[in-house]
């Protein structure tokens, strides 16, 4: 088990006015490098292992493998992940909460997903949340990947109102942003990009 679940009230209240003020944040301080570093080696036996499976875009009937997106992926409630991933989710459902506590976002549950690209392919410009329902209202995207040179590309790149941010794929990055809100892209990379995708839900409505 990954000791040392709980979250710093100085990061979450950091995190909360972030996404109060301008729909997303970053931080580097969520994940312990212990749980990163398990999580990259379970990437790396699941990628190995073909585990992994084409990413799709839309949900329901609208679910369609794409060209838009060229990343394979496993969701981590999976019975072949391992306690790093158990581990993953149990903190995310620690953010969850408090997220709650400080934003009253209504957030019921959390998924989350290995996602790994491999060199050269992205996802094209999208927002996160689904045409026929509004379940998601924040989107995680955490780093796997060590020592990753800032030549290698892979960024994830925010349309924000006063212009494009790009954030390196950097081990321990994790951004966290309105799914609703925030449009934002996987650009090319040089190497193969670990991470991973997490959405924080309420409860669904079907849009008609």
């Amino acid at each position: 088990m990954i000791a040392n679940m709980s979250i710093e009230s100085s990061d979450i209240k950091a995190i909360g006015k972030d996404l109060s003020a301008q729909a997303w944040a970053r931080t580097t301080q969520l994940f312990k490098p212990e749980l990163l570093h398990a999580l990259f080696a379970e990437a790396c036996l699941h990628e190995a292992a073909q585990s992994l499976s084409p990413a799709s875009t839309g949900n329901n009937e609208d679910r369609a493998v794409s060209a838009l997106r060229g990343d394979s992926s496993l969701w981590l409630d999976d019975p072949r992940c391992g306690m790093a991933s158990k581990s993953f989710l149990d903190k995310l459902d620690i953010l969850r909460n408090d997220l709650n506590e400080l934003l009253l976002l209504g957030l019921e549950s959390v998924e989350a997903h290995y996602s790994i690209y491999p060199v050269g392919s992205i996802y094209s410009r999208h927002r996160d949340r689904f045409r026929n329902d509004d379940a998601r209202i924040l989107s995680l995207v955490c780093y796997l990947n060590p020592d990753w040179p800032e030549t290698a590309g892979g960024h994830l790149r925010l349309y924000l109102k006063d212009g494009d941010l790009d954030i390196a794929p950097q081990l321990g990055t994790s951004v966290i942003f309105s799914s609703e809100e925030i449009e934002h892209e996987v650009m090319p990379s040089a190497q193969t990009r670990y991470s991973i995708a997490a959405w924080f839900r309420r409860r669904e409505i079907q849009i008609r």
